[in-house]
Protein backbone atom coordinates (compact mmCIF):
# COMPACT_ATOMS: atom_id res chain seq x y z
CA UNK A 1 0.00 0.00 0.00
CA UNK A 2 1.22 3.36 -0.58
CA UNK A 3 2.17 6.05 1.41
CA UNK A 4 -1.11 8.77 2.56
CA UNK A 5 -0.84 12.24 1.78
CA UNK A 6 -0.68 14.32 4.53
CA UNK A 7 -4.33 16.27 5.14
CA UNK A 8 -4.12 19.42 3.83
CA UNK A 9 -7.20 20.58 1.88
CA UNK A 10 -5.70 23.68 0.19
CA UNK A 11 -2.40 22.32 -0.51
CA UNK A 12 -4.19 18.87 -2.07
CA UNK A 13 -6.51 21.53 -4.05
CA UNK A 14 -3.35 23.81 -4.93
CA UNK A 15 -1.42 20.33 -6.46
CA UNK A 16 -5.12 19.31 -8.20
CA UNK A 17 -5.13 22.63 -10.32
CA UNK A 18 -1.34 22.15 -10.99
CA UNK A 19 -2.13 18.74 -12.61
CA UNK A 20 -5.23 19.59 -14.35
CA UNK A 21 -3.13 22.79 -16.19
CA UNK A 22 -0.27 20.46 -17.15
CA UNK A 23 -2.87 17.37 -18.11
CA UNK A 24 -4.89 20.30 -20.02
CA UNK A 25 -1.98 21.93 -21.73
CA UNK A 26 -0.47 18.61 -22.88
CA UNK A 27 -3.36 16.42 -23.61
CA UNK A 28 -6.33 18.76 -24.19
CA UNK A 29 -9.59 18.72 -22.66
CA UNK A 30 -11.03 15.71 -24.59
CA UNK A 31 -7.97 13.47 -23.55
CA UNK A 32 -7.45 14.62 -19.74
CA UNK A 33 -9.08 12.40 -17.26
CA UNK A 34 -10.23 13.40 -13.86
CA UNK A 35 -8.49 9.86 -13.16
CA UNK A 36 -5.16 10.91 -14.83
CA UNK A 37 -5.12 13.73 -12.76
CA UNK A 38 -5.73 12.31 -9.31
CA UNK A 39 -3.27 9.90 -10.07
CA UNK A 40 -0.68 12.73 -10.30
CA UNK A 41 -1.45 14.25 -7.43
CA UNK A 42 -1.95 10.58 -5.64
CA UNK A 43 -5.65 11.55 -4.47
CA UNK A 44 -8.67 9.50 -5.51
CA UNK A 45 -10.84 10.61 -9.04
CA UNK A 46 -13.82 11.44 -6.28
CA UNK A 47 -11.93 14.24 -3.83
CA UNK A 48 -11.06 16.23 -7.46
CA UNK A 49 -14.53 15.88 -8.06
CA UNK A 50 -15.68 17.28 -4.39
CA UNK A 51 -13.36 19.92 -4.52
CA UNK A 52 -14.29 21.29 -8.38
CA UNK A 53 -18.03 19.18 -9.14
CA UNK A 54 -17.28 18.24 -12.69
CA UNK A 55 -14.19 18.10 -15.69
CA UNK A 56 -15.48 20.98 -16.71
CA UNK A 57 -15.28 22.93 -13.64
CA UNK A 58 -12.24 21.60 -12.81
CA UNK A 59 -11.13 23.23 -16.46
CA UNK A 60 -12.69 26.50 -16.39
CA UNK A 61 -10.82 26.95 -12.84
CA UNK A 62 -7.49 25.40 -13.87
CA UNK A 63 -7.24 27.67 -17.30
CA UNK A 64 -8.73 30.87 -15.29
CA UNK A 65 -6.38 33.84 -15.63
CA UNK A 66 -6.06 37.40 -15.39
CA UNK A 67 -5.02 40.44 -17.63
CA UNK A 68 -5.24 43.60 -16.34
CA UNK A 69 -5.50 45.90 -19.45
CA UNK A 70 -5.36 50.14 -19.06
CA UNK A 71 -8.21 52.15 -20.04
CA UNK A 72 -7.39 53.42 -23.72
CA UNK A 73 -9.91 55.73 -24.14
CA UNK A 74 -7.47 58.72 -24.11
CA UNK A 75 -3.99 57.06 -25.36
CA UNK A 76 -2.53 57.85 -27.96
CA UNK A 77 -3.30 54.86 -30.59
CA UNK A 78 1.11 55.84 -31.36
CA UNK A 79 0.96 53.97 -28.02
CA UNK A 80 -1.51 51.55 -27.41
CA UNK A 81 1.06 48.64 -29.02
CA UNK A 82 3.43 50.06 -26.04
CA UNK A 83 1.18 49.51 -23.33
CA UNK A 84 -0.51 46.36 -24.41
CA UNK A 85 1.90 43.72 -25.79
CA UNK A 86 4.31 43.94 -22.53
CA UNK A 87 0.91 42.58 -20.37
CA UNK A 88 -0.05 39.68 -23.40
CA UNK A 89 3.26 38.71 -23.37
CA UNK A 90 3.76 38.35 -19.58
CA UNK A 91 0.00 36.57 -19.29
CA UNK A 92 1.63 33.96 -22.02
CA UNK A 93 4.83 33.37 -20.38
CA UNK A 94 4.29 33.91 -16.96
CA UNK A 95 0.51 32.07 -16.15
CA UNK A 96 0.38 28.56 -16.93
CA UNK A 97 -3.37 28.73 -16.70
CA UNK A 98 -3.67 30.55 -20.09
CA UNK A 99 -0.84 28.37 -21.80
CA UNK A 100 -3.42 25.23 -20.73
CA UNK A 101 -5.69 27.38 -22.37
CA UNK A 102 -4.15 27.79 -25.27
CA UNK A 103 -3.21 24.87 -25.61
CA UNK A 104 -6.63 22.90 -25.46
CA UNK A 105 -8.32 25.64 -27.69
CA UNK A 106 -6.50 24.22 -30.54
CA UNK A 107 -8.28 20.90 -30.34
CA UNK A 108 -10.98 21.26 -27.99
CA UNK A 109 -14.34 23.07 -28.88
CA UNK A 110 -15.03 23.28 -24.74
CA UNK A 111 -11.73 24.86 -24.34
CA UNK A 112 -12.07 27.09 -27.66
CA UNK A 113 -14.93 28.58 -26.67
CA UNK A 114 -13.54 29.15 -22.87
CA UNK A 115 -10.86 31.06 -24.72
CA UNK A 116 -13.26 33.33 -26.93
CA UNK A 117 -15.80 34.10 -23.56
CA UNK A 118 -12.52 34.90 -21.63
CA UNK A 119 -11.38 37.31 -24.50
CA UNK A 120 -15.16 38.78 -24.87
CA UNK A 121 -15.52 39.20 -21.31
CA UNK A 122 -11.82 40.86 -20.52
CA UNK A 123 -10.15 42.28 -23.35
CA UNK A 124 -12.86 42.79 -25.96
CA UNK A 125 -14.23 46.01 -23.69
CA UNK A 126 -10.77 47.50 -23.44
CA UNK A 127 -9.65 47.44 -27.22
CA UNK A 128 -13.41 48.70 -27.77
CA UNK A 129 -12.10 51.87 -26.41
CA UNK A 130 -9.01 51.96 -28.46
CA UNK A 131 -10.97 51.53 -31.95
CA UNK A 132 -12.03 54.02 -34.20
CA UNK A 133 -14.19 51.97 -36.28
CA UNK A 134 -15.22 48.93 -37.49
CA UNK A 135 -14.99 47.57 -33.50
CA UNK A 136 -15.65 43.93 -33.89
CA UNK A 137 -13.23 43.56 -37.01
CA UNK A 138 -10.55 45.15 -35.27
CA UNK A 139 -11.05 43.30 -32.11
CA UNK A 140 -11.39 39.91 -33.86
CA UNK A 141 -8.11 40.30 -36.10
CA UNK A 142 -5.99 41.66 -32.77
CA UNK A 143 -7.68 38.55 -31.13
CA UNK A 144 -6.49 36.71 -33.86
CA UNK A 145 -2.93 38.05 -34.25
CA UNK A 146 -2.41 37.92 -30.14
CA UNK A 147 -3.54 34.52 -30.48
CA UNK A 148 -1.44 33.59 -33.08
CA UNK A 149 1.44 34.93 -32.19
CA UNK A 150 0.94 33.12 -28.46
CA UNK A 151 0.71 29.85 -29.79
CA UNK A 152 3.34 30.17 -31.98
CA UNK A 153 5.89 31.25 -29.18
CA UNK A 154 4.81 29.22 -26.39
CA UNK A 155 3.44 25.96 -27.88
CA UNK A 156 5.31 25.87 -31.45
CA UNK A 157 8.41 27.17 -30.39
CA UNK A 158 9.53 28.28 -33.73
CA UNK A 159 12.33 31.09 -33.80
CA UNK A 160 10.11 33.74 -32.53
CA UNK A 161 10.64 32.12 -29.18
CA UNK A 162 13.76 32.74 -28.71
CA UNK A 163 12.88 36.57 -29.49
CA UNK A 164 13.18 38.88 -25.99
CA UNK A 165 9.98 40.46 -25.53
CA UNK A 166 10.78 43.64 -26.31
CA UNK A 167 12.03 42.08 -29.63
CA UNK A 168 8.71 40.55 -30.12
CA UNK A 169 7.23 44.44 -29.06
CA UNK A 170 9.43 45.97 -31.73
CA UNK A 171 8.52 43.24 -34.31
CA UNK A 172 4.88 42.84 -33.94
CA UNK A 173 3.91 46.33 -32.40
CA UNK A 174 3.37 47.81 -35.99
CA UNK A 175 1.30 44.99 -37.44
CA UNK A 176 -0.63 45.10 -33.59
CA UNK A 177 -0.95 49.08 -34.21
CA UNK A 178 -2.71 49.01 -37.70
CA UNK A 179 -4.61 46.56 -36.94
CA UNK A 180 -6.09 47.91 -33.28
CA UNK A 181 -6.34 51.60 -34.90
CA UNK A 182 -5.00 52.11 -38.61
CA UNK A 183 -6.62 53.02 -41.51
CA UNK A 184 -9.35 50.50 -42.28
CA UNK A 185 -9.31 48.84 -45.99
CA UNK A 186 -11.67 50.32 -48.52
Amino acid sequence: MGTKRPRNAAQTRADILAAARRRFATEGFERTTLRAIAADVGVDAALVIRYFGSKQDLFATATEFTIKLPDLTRADPGDIADMLLPRYFAVWEDDQSFLALLRAAMTSRVAADTLNETLATHVAPTLRGATPDHHLQRIALTDAFVIGLAATRSVLGTPIANLSREELSRWAGPVFRQLLTGPAPS
